[in-house]
C-alpha cells in the first residue's frame, strides 16, 4: 500500500421505461489494494441488444485496463469483438473507463459518454483532456493525481437527456448536473449515495418514466479507516477479559452492540454506561443509544443490527433508504453511516453465548440470530469492497 487512502465505488441504474434489461453496464475490478478499474458502458439502443453490447464492452475493457493494456489496443480490441448493427451500420457501445493506480493516479478514457465530473472539496475540477483518434473513434484521455475526498462521477447519456421535451427543452445538461451535485455536496457522502442523488433526480425529471437507460457510477477517494465492533458475551464467561483485551488492542473506532455486552465493557474499562434520552433524536422503532467513556458508539443489539442489515441490503440494491440513515441520529443510522461511509477495514468480535431474553417465542428471534446477522452484514460489506474479519468467542 503506497498511502493510507482507499477507493470506494457505487452506481445506480434506471432502465428505460418498460424495458426489463438495462442497456448500460458497470464493471468494477479491484485485483489488489493498489488498483481499481471502473468501466461504464452504454450499449447501442436499448433492451436485450444494448445489454449484450454494454456487458461485452464493460467486461472486456475493464479486464484490459486492469492488465495495463495500452488504450489504443483496448479500443481496437473492442472494435474487433463488437458485432455490427445492421440498421445503423455501427458496432459500438460508448464507454467511460476510470483506472486508479496506487491510490495516487487517476487515468480516465472516454468515448461518446458525457464527460466525467470530478469534484474536489465539493467543487468541479476542470480536467485537461487529450483527444486522440483511434480507429476512427475520438477518444479523450486524462490523467491526474487524486486527493483525499475527490469524487469522480461517470454517467450514461440518459442523465443529460433527462427531462428533454417535457420540463426541460434541452434535457438536464452536464453543467446543470454539476451545479446540482455541488449544491447537494456533503463531505461524508458515500460514492453510492452520490450516484443515488443524481440518478433519482434524473428519474424525477423523466417523471418516473425514463426515456433512456440512465446510469450514474461514482468513485470516491477515502481514508483507510478501521472499525471494531463487539456484539454479545462470549460462550465461556471466563473469556470476557480475553475478548476485551483483543477488542481494545485493535486500532480504530470501537463500537459496542447490546446491553449485556455494554455491561462487560463497562466492567473492563471501569467506566459507567450512560443512557441519555434525547426525545428529539429518539426513533420509536430503534432502542436508544448509550455511551461509555473510551467507546465511540454504544447501541442496543439485535433490533439495531437487524435494521443496519436492512440498510446494507438496500444500499446494494436500489438505495432507497439512504435519505433516512444519512440524516437519522438513532443507533442504527449512526452505525450504518460508520460502516458504509467511513469504514474500510472492519473486525467483528462475536460472543456466542445464548441470551435468555432471545428465547421468548413472542420475539421471533432464534438463539443464533447474532451469528446470522453478522454473517449477512459481513457479506454485504464485502460486496461494498470492505475488508472483513470475524472472530467468535
Amino acid at each position: 500500500m503506497i498511502n493510507d487512502l482507499a477507493i470506494s465505488s457505487g452506481y445506480v441504474s434506471y432502465n428505460k421505461y418498460k424495458e426489463e434489461l438495462c442497456g448500460d453496464r458497470v464493471e468494477i475490478i479491484k485485483p489488489n489494494d493498489d488498483l481499481v478499474v471502473m468501466v461504464l458502458a452504454d450499449g447501442l439502443g436499448s433492451g436485450v441488444k444494448a445489454n449484450i453490447l454494454s456487458t461485452l464492452t464493460s467486461k472486456t475493457l475493464a479486464t484490459l485496463l486492469a492488465n495495463n493494456v495500452p488504450t489504443s489496443e483496448c479500443v481496437r480490441t473492442l472494435a474487433n469483438i463488437l458485432p455490427i448493427c445492421k440498421v445503423r451500420g455501427v458496432a459500438y457501445s460508448t464507454f467511460t473507463g476510470i483506472k486508479i493506480v496506487g491510490n495516487e493516479i487517476a487515468e480516465i478514457i472516454e468515448y461518446d459518454n458525457p464527460q466525467v465530473i470530478v469534484l474536489r472539496n465539493g467543487k468541479e475540477v476542470d480536467l485537461e483532456r487529450i483527444s486522440n483518434k483511434i480507429d476512427g473513434k475520438k477518444i479523450y484521455m486524462s490523467t491526474f493525481r487524486i486527493q483525499l475526498g475527490d469524487i469522480l462521477i461517470a454517467m450514461s447519456d440518459g442523465a443529460i437527456h433527462a427531462g428533454i421535451g417535457s420540463c426541460l427543452n434541452f434535457g438536464w445538461e452536464r453543467e446543470n448536473i454539476v451545479k446540482y451535485i455541488e449544491s447537494k455536496y456533503i463531505k461524508s457522502l458515500s460514492a453510492k449515495n452520490v450516484s443515488s442523488i443524481i440518478a433519482n433526480k434524473c428519474n424525477e425529471l423523466y417523471e418516473n418514466m425514463p426515456g433512456d437507460d440512465t446510469t450514474i457510477s461514482t468513485i470516491k477517494v477515502i481514508k483507510r479507516t478501521s472499525v471494531n465492533l463487539v456484539i454479545g458475551p462470549p460462550e465461556q464467561k471466563g473469556d470476557d477479559r480475553k475478548m476485551m483485551n483483543l477488542f481494545f488492542s485493535k486500532s480504530g473506532h470501537h463500537i459496542v452492540c447490546g446491553g449485556t455486552t455494554a455491561g462487560i465493557v463497562s466492567r473492563y474499562l471501569n467506566k459507567p454506561v450512560n443512557t441519555e434520552l434525547n426525545l428529539k433524536e429518539l426513533d420509536k422503532e430503534i432502542p436508544p443509544i448509550s455511551s461509555i467513556e473510551g467507546v465511540d458508539l454504544v447501541t442496543e443489539g439485535v433490533i439495531t443490527i437487524n435494521t443496519v442489515l436492512k440498510n446494507c441490503d438496500d444500499y446494494l440494491a436500489d438505495n432507497l433508504r439512504y435519505s433516512h440513515w444519512t440524516q437519522g441520529n438513532d443507533g442504527a443510522s449512526l452505525l450504518t453511516r460508520i460502516l458504509i461511509e467511513e469504514a474500510t477495514d472492519i473486525s467483528f468480535f462475536v460472543g456466542k453465548a445464548v441470551n435468555p431474553a432471545h428465547q421468548n417465542p413472542d420475539l421471533k428471534i432464534g438463539f443464533n440470530i447474532k451469528m446470522k446477522l453478522v454473517e449477512a452484514i459481513s457479506k454485504d460489506l464485502e460486496k461494498m469492497g470492505k475488508k472483513i474479519v470475524v472472530s467468535y468467542f
